[in-house]
């Protein structure tokens, strides 16, 4: 059990934009989304849940200073970017962007009959100006069943992405019966945002979608009645 009382953000509660070929919920302010409540957490500024109707997508567009994370959970992302990377992410693969000095990007549903399912996270980095540069790295099943995997950290440390600024993420699947505990370190805190299904945390139902913020000193006591699918950063 948490030894200090969690900040909850539930899914319904989420900016969101539904367009043609867009239905995008936004856990902070983004876009045409505002509300200064919920401008981000610590180093955490976006995450994006994003579904692209079958060969639809985000034109070449450019961003500057922020790591940028793609986690697909369902379907096919195809990249281009400035640097001369083309590149498609699936489920199961962690994709990092360093947009550093400056970077623009395309990001496409691969598929032309199937809609792409995907989360989009952006994180402050601890230093400004940096070279632009991409990472994309596949991790998996059986590295996150019952348990977290890392999949990006400063240090690039377990094979995972490298990340510029003080955050370990991890990934986590869930089934019947599983269960997995984590210790918050005092002076860090801890964002879980569910990807899918369903997670019983500290004797609170959280559905797709939601999340919940931890301070330092707690421990996380996670399991689920079905299946779920969670993202834990830990941040400095």
């Amino acid at each position: 059990m948490s030894q200090i009382t969690p900040i909850v953000r539930k899914a319904n509660d989420r900016g969101h934009v539904q367009i043609d070929w867009l239905n995008s919920y936004h856990t902070f302010s983004f876009g045409s989304y505002h509300d200064p409540q919920q401008m981000g957490f610590r180093t955490l500024r976006v995450i994006n849940d994003d579904v692209v109707a079958p060969a639809r997508g985000f034109g070449t567009h450019g961003h500057r200073d922020m790591e940028i994370i793609t986690y697909v959970l369902s379907g096919a992302l195809k990249h281009q970017d400035s640097l001369g990377t083309g590149a498609v992410i699936y489920p199961g693969e962690v994709q990092r962007m360093t947009a550093g000095t400056g970077i623009t990007h395309s990001e496409v549903n691969h598929s032309a009959s199937e809609s792409v399912h995907l989360l989009q996270i952006w994180i402050i980095p601890d230093t400004v100006g940096l070279l632009p540069s991409y990472e994309q790295k596949a991790f998996a099943i059986d590295r996150k069943q019952g348990k977290l995997c890392l999949v990006a950290s400063r240090d690039g440390r377990d094979d995972s992405v490298t990340i510029h600024q003080d955050l370990n993420l991890y990934a986590g699947l869930l089934a019947m019966d599983e269960k997995v505990s984590y210790q918050v370190e005092p002076n860090r805190s801890v964002w879980l945002h569910v990807a899918q299904g369903e997670i019983a945390i500290d004797d609170r139902i959280l559905n797709a979608g939601d999340a919940i913020a931890y301070a330092g000193g707690s421990k996380l006591e996670l399991s689920t009645t079905s299946n779920g699918e969670v993202l834990l950063f830990d941040l400095g």
